[in-house]
């Protein structure tokens, strides 16, 4: 049986990305707002470059920190 609180979804990289970028989701959240990039791909394409991420994290990172903002 699975656990009940699974985490599904963008989510469900956070404690991978934690782990091996060494910085917390919400500091690369923070990142990704302050960016002047808005755009989707740009935004997964700059963390990418600049920061060293693979792009399944960048992807999940800026999924989740766009849909936020949308919520607002």
């Amino acid at each position: 049986m699975a656990a009940a609180a699974a985490v599904k979804g963008p989510a469900s990289y956070f404690p991978s990305i934690e782990k091996k970028y060494g910085r917390p989701v919400a500091e690369w959240k923070e990142l990704i707002r302050a960016s002047p990039l808005t755009r989707h791909m740009q935004l997964v394409d700059w963390l990418k470059s600049q920061h060293g991420l693979g792009h399944g994290h960048a992807n999940a990172l800026v999924a989740h920190t766009l849909a936020e903002g949308a919520d607002t």
